[in-house]
């Protein structure tokens, strides 16, 4: 397994999710993770992200490490950054320090197919034509066209990532282990949804 840090920055951040191979977009502004992100940017460009939770700083057992891919000053003091996800992490302590930012020891080993993906056959037919229906009522807009140009295990993160579920749900989904094991935790969340809501069972042309 490829190394990396044992211990890592971390930006906590409530209800934002991202996986391996996708990108998150952020507009960086708090004094405390402007220095995070140029000290990641100035060492090694690793960084991670954790779901913060409501209560007494706390945050969620796993995230994931990602590397500064692009890295704009603006004109106001801002930094906005594209982050690349590479492999998620269990947080097992946190580590004090000095900085204004927070620092996590943290493992990857439960992790290990981020990095070797295995072949799974998995059936999303069903899947995708409910989120479709879900997304159509919620009044969240996808390109689907481009959606169908993505390897399956970057639909799956995806969908993941943007579906307007729970933090504790994207959470569940996060940490599952593998591709199969996500594809049917999704499914069952939006089953949940659409049965909860009473959508009318159709399919979005």
């Amino acid at each position: 397994m490829k190394f990396f840090p044992e211990q890592i920055p971390v930006f906590p951040l409530s209800g934002v999710i991202y996986f391996p191979k996708t990108n998150l977009p952020l507009n960086i502004f708090e004094k405390r993770y402007l220095n995070l992100v140029d000290d990641a940017f100035n060492k090694d460009k690793l960084m991670g992200m954790v779901q913060s939770k409501t209560k007494d700083e706390e945050v969620y057992k796993v995230g994931c490490l990602g590397k500064i891919s692009d890295y704009q000053k603006s004109k106001d003091g801002r930094i906005l950054i594209n982050l690349t996800g590479i492999t998620r992490f269990e947080v097992l302590e946190e580590k004090q320090n000095s900085k204004l930012y927070r620092e996590f020891k943290v493992d990857y080993k439960k992790f290990i197919h981020d990095l070797e993906p295995k072949s799974e056959e998995i059936d999303t037919k069903d899947l995708f034509n409910k989120i479709k229906i879900f997304f159509q009522r919620t009044g969240l807009l996808l390109n689907w066209r481009e959606f169908e140009k993505l390897e399956i295990a970057q639909k799956i993160n995806t969908l993941s990532m943007i579906a307007p579920i729970t933090n504790e749900e994207k959470q569940k989904l996060i940490e599952c282990i593998s591709l199969n094991e996500k594809t049917k935790t999704l499914e069952n969340i939006v089953n949940f949804y659409l049965h909860e809501v009473n959508f009318k069972n159709d399919t979005m042309q």
